[in-house]
């Protein structure tokens, strides 16, 4: 294996060429930015001078056509690898896990990514990488200063794993330099974000990393919360402003010819309504439970995700089996109900780009999305008043690219891209190659 991986690395090194005369990027990601909340920020009643300053010095998307499903984890991916879900394997945010025997587990791990990432490109032709906070970025070799999204139990003894799995000494030097300890930099409120971006500024000035990836998340919290458009969730975009502001202004200090781009991973809607997949599978015996846990003790076929729900089968190649479910699947449409928009196949689905684990896919209408276990009701009011993870053929779930700085024409609004065509665009502004991205440069 490690003779494999060593072979994998020099061919990764032919394929690009070293970082020279190139600028330096740096990509944040604010989760769950909707792009009209920027270029109509006026209309909307919304203070975000920075990201509107960002935006009217360089190129941004009217919108940005995002992976199946739209949730944070997979189309993260495909910012930084330029291919859809189907071919970088990062499926859904959580690993699919019908037992529960991963305890709710996400995709945190680097290399669950089946393809190469701009982290590779840029780290094999000799440029220094940092990553902060970014989805499945644990442990990749490629990163040179990572701050990982990670955690197990939500209490505080998940900082002694951050520490663990974070550079060694990185945390020290930050927590010193920024005078915040690690607690203060991690969470999904504007706080911690803020502290979360003062540790990137803090290392750019030290490290001047050729590419830096940072990923703030308290917009994407608020908006669960309190659904979007609300006057929480635009209080809490205009504080992510003044943070993003901050550390553009001191990683422009630090490296002048720097480019910086803004992203987010999906849209928002409001969800005000729950469909039971895994009960209507149960009365179709297709999930069976113990009638005292009530946990899972065998399925046929099981729904992966919300909005978008992927219907894995347990014999995918079993033509009994798939008529079952198909069965299944039509009766629960054919409930209004239910508010099933349309059954997708699953072949079909994955030549758009989802997981080819997937015999079906529910996409449900907006508003609607899956939600319960096997035992409990049929319909039901989500937990949150806000949510993503539908097709991305509804314009609700469009995501934000903005791009400025050195290179990047003043052009304004672009209309509505790919989201595969960012990570090649990032690539050519870095002066490396990432011919695996299924998509092209934007400039």
């Amino acid at each position: 294996m490690r003779v494999l991986s060593f072979i994998a690395g020099l061919l990764l090194a032919v394929m690009v060429p070293a970082v020279a005369a190139a600028a330096p990027v740096l990509m944040i990601s604010v989760d769950g930015l909707r792009p009209a909340d920027v270029w109509e920020a006026d209309q909307r009643g919304l203070k975000v001078p920075n990201l509107r300053r960002l935006a009217g010095e360089g190129i941004y998307a009217t919108g940005v056509r995002n992976a199946l499903p739209t949730v944070t984890y997979p189309n993260h991916t495909t910012l930084i690898t330029g291919v859809w879900p189907a071919k970088h394997g990062v499926a859904n945010n959580t690993t699919f896990d019908p037992f529960g025997k991963n305890m709710g587990g996400w995709y945190w791990y680097a290399e669950d990514i089946k393809v190469p990432t701009l982290w590779d490109v840029v780290h094999a032709a000799g440029g220094k990488v940092a990553a902060f906070s970014w989805p499945v970025s644990v442990n990749s070799p490629s990163i040179d200063y990572n701050l990982p999204e990670y955690w197990r139990a939500r209490i505080p003894e998940d900082l002694k794993l951050l520490r663990a799995i974070s550079t060694p000494g990185m945390i020290a030097e930050l927590e010193a330099a920024t005078g915040h300890p690690l607690a203060e930099a991690v969470g999904e409120d504007p706080d911690t974000n803020d502290v979360l971006c003062a540790y990137a500024a803090a290392l750019i000035r030290a490290k001047h990393p050729a590419l830096t990836t940072v990923h703030i998340a308290a917009l994407d919290h608020t908006q669960h919360t309190f659904g979007p458009g609300t006057p929480q969730a635009h209080a809490v975009l205009e504080r992510l402003d003044a943070s993003v502001g901050r550390l553009v202004a001191a990683a422009r200090e630090a490296e002048p010819g720097l480019v910086v781009a803004i992203v987010s991973d999906h849209g928002f809607a409001d969800s005000p309504h729950g469909v039971n997949v895994q009960r209507a599978f149960a009365e179709a015996g297709l999930i069976t439970t113990d009638p005292k846990t009530h946990r899972v003790t065998s399925w046929e076929a099981f729904p992966w995700g919300g909005g978008a729900a992927a219907i894995v089968l347990a014999r995918p190649d079993d033509p009994a089996l798939r008529a079952r479910v198909s069965a299944a699947l039509a009766k629960l449409a054919a409930d209004p109900a239910n508010g099933v928009e349309r059954i997708v196949d699953g072949a079909e689905a994955t030549r758009a780009g989802g997981t080819p684990q997937a015999s079906f896919w529910i996409d449900f209408k907006m508003g609607y999305e899956a939600e319960g276990g096997p035992d409990g009701p049929a319909l039901a009011t989500p937990g949150n008043k806000g949510g993503h993870g539908w097709f991305p053929d509804h314009p609700e779930m469009r995501a934000t690219f903005i791009l400025a700085g050195p290179g990047v024409p003043h052009k304004g609004a672009i209309g509505e891209i790919d989201m595969r065509d960012i990570a090649p665009t990032l690539a050519k502004l870095l002066g490396v190659g990432l011919p695996s991205a299924d998509g092209k440069p934007l400039l």
